[in-house]
Formats: structure tokens, C-alpha cells, sequence
């Protein structure tokens, strides 16, 4: 037996409950791995709270990003083996001392990556890696704007999309989150609360508008976010801190300037092993690299993870934040 967050019925942070669960040996397929650090994400909250339903119901163990050691593996696993530290973006289970992972969702990690960098740039970077690289491809010509930059994804992405060659411009809801984005790669920071971003936007690009926006704030910066894209511009909606969108308006993309909208997902870009594979390989290409950098700026242990998630909702956290078993 080890010891787990389990959520038995959905709702605020005192669904998390810290118990003994057994944990098992694993089939084919599968691994067995001993977390040294859990990363928290915004889904975990969506989980914990019923806004995104959990594939099993309840009860069930929150948490989708992890890294450790491996432990034991079952038939027909080759590509890793008992002692090798992984990392992973996978099903929920991730809020455990120990726990078993479909072994086709870990990755190798890398020489001159700690277990603490990995577990918390796995969900975040390859989530700014496709948004970068694969949903709009950024470059030189490409033009902006990240909600929430002084986020977990939005300081690996802004870091990212200034190496390559962008202007950058994000939105942060104070003077401390504000410096703390410029200095991750940000040319432009708006402050929300101070500022009306779609006015300010207007100021920076000259009424131009920006090439994309990357929206994972929802019903606080809808429909604002559309008017600040060029025509045919792109808003890619990937998450909803502030509330889901509600009564989204498709005809509104016309007269907004025939606008493209998407609602991507990490776990469509990386479904195939060779998707993750690929996607895994950049991100630890430019942190290996020095061009982004994790900073780690709250770690909790994991039998605290209701005061996690409580600071995490409060938007009392910056950057990226692990859960230690």
C-alpha cells in the first residue's frame, strides 16, 4: 500500500483526500514507477472540481504529469527497464507515492534534467510546444499575444517564441507577474487589471492586430481576444482558468474579420508514440540548451496538495509548481 490523493466526490479543494491505496503490479504494457515529484497543473482542478468529468468516475486520483524511477514493468516493455528515471503526460493517477503508467507514455529523461525540472515542464512545455510549432507555426513574421504569461505554459512560451524571433506580448494580472513576464522572453506586458489589453494591443502593433492568440484564460477575455487578431487571424482557446466560455458564437468570426478559431488538446498532439516522442524531444532539445528555462517556483508536499490547489485557483503561483511525495 501507498499513499494517495484520491477525490471520491467532486468539488472544492477538500475533495482531496490523503489515503492508502494499492497500487499493484503492473500487466503488459505497463510500468510501475516510484514518484520523486508530481507536477500541478490548472486540468487538475478541473478534474478535481467536475468540470472536466474523470474517464472513470469516482473515486480516482488526480494529477496527469509525473517523474520517477522505474520500479518493475511487465511483458512486452522493452524500451525502458527497472532503474531508469521517466517522465510522463498520461492518464490521471498522478497524485501518488507509487503508481502503474501504460508504458508507451514515458519518455527517457535526459542527462542534465532533474526529476523536479521534468515533472514540471512535461504537461506545460509540449502544451507550449504544439501551440508554438504545430497549431500556428511561429517565426520572425509572427506577431502575439499569450493570456496569462506569467503562467507555468506562458513563461516556457514566451521564452520560446522570442528564440524564435517573434514579438511577443502577454498579459499578466500584476506589477510583480508583469516583470517577472518580461523578463521570459515578453516584449509587451499588459496588466489586465490596469489596462484594457484589447486597446492596448491597437497601441503596440499599430492597429494591425496580432497573427494569433493563445487564450487559456476563457470567459474573462472573450470576446476581447478576437479583437485583437488581423483579419483571418487565429484564436486558440486551450483552457478557461477564469470560467468556460459560455454561448460561443460561431457567426461572430465573420464580421471580426473572417477569423479562425481552435480548441486544441495535448493529448491529440501527442497520441501516437511518435508524436511523443517528437514533441517530448524538442522540448528537451531547448531546455537542455539553456533556451528555456524551468524555474520551479513552488514546491509543496503532496499530502499538502489542497493548499496547492487552493494557491494555484488564487492565482497566488507563478510559473511552474511541484507536488513531492
Amino acid at each position: 500500500m501507498v499513499m494517495a490523493m484520491r477525490v471520491h466526490e467532486t468539488g472544492g479543494s477538500d475533495a482531496l483526500t490523503w489515503e492508502k491505496v494499492d497500487v499493484g503490479e503492473p500487466g503488459p504494457g505497463e510500468a510501475r514507477i516510484r514518484h520523486t515529484a508530481i507536477g500541478l497543473n490548472f486540468i487538475d482542478i478541473y478534474f478535481r472540481s467536475g468540470l472536466y468529468p474523470a474517464p472513470n468516475g469516482t473515486p480516482f486520483i488526480p494529477g496527469n504529469e509525473g517523474a520517477g524511477i522505474v520500479e518493475t514493468v511487465g511483458a512486452n516493455v522493452s524500451h525502458i527497464q527497472p532503474g531508469d528515471r521517466v517522465a510522463y503526460v498520461g492518464p490521471l493517477g498522478a497524485y501518488a507515492q507509487e503508481r502503474i503508467v501504460p508504458a508507451d507514455r514515458l519518455v527517457a529523461i535526459p542527462d542534465g534534467i532533474d526529476d523536479k525540472t521534468a515533472a514540471a515542464m512535461m504537461l506545460k512545455g509540449m502544451t507550449a510546444q504544439y501551440l508554438l510549432r504545430q497549431t500556428y507555426d511561429v517565426g520572425p513574421e509572427t506577431t502575439l499575444l499569450f493570456h496569462a504569461a506569467a503562467g507555468g505554459v506562458g513563461l516556457i512560451a514566451g521564452q520560446w517564441a522570442g528564440h524564435l524571433g517573434a514579438t511577443v506580448i502577454g498579459t499578466a494580472g500584476s506589477p510583480e507577474k508583469v516583470e517577472l513576464a518580461k523578463a521570459n522572453g515578453y516584449q509587451h506586458v499588459i496588466n489586465y487589471r490596469t489596462e484594457n489589453f484589447v486597446e492596448r494591443i491597437a497601441e503596440i502593433t499599430g492597429g494591425r492586430g496580432c497573427d494569433v492568440v493563445y487564450d487559456s484564460v476563457g470567459q474573462d477575455t472573450y470576446p476581447g481576444s478576437l479583437d485583437c487578431l488581423k483579419p483571418r487571424g487565429l484564436w486558440v482557446s486551450f483552457g478557461q482558468s477564469s470560467g468556460p466560455i459560455k454561448d460561443f458564437n460561431l457567426a461572430l468570426l465573420g464580421p471580426k474579420g473572417s477569423l479562425y478559431a481552435t480548441r486544441p488538446t495535448l493529448f491529440t498532439y501527442i497520441a501516437s508514440r511518435a508524436d511523443l516522442e517528437k514533441t517530448a524531444g524538442d522540448l528537451f532539445d531547448v531546455v537542455k540548451s539553456g533556451i528555456v528555462k524551468i524555474d520551479v517556483n513552488q514546491e509543496y508536499r503532496l499530502a499538502d496538495a489542497k493548499q496547492a490547489h487552493d494557491d494555484l485557483e488564487g492565482r497566488k503561483t507563478t510559473g511552474t509548481t511541484v507536488l513531492i511525495p
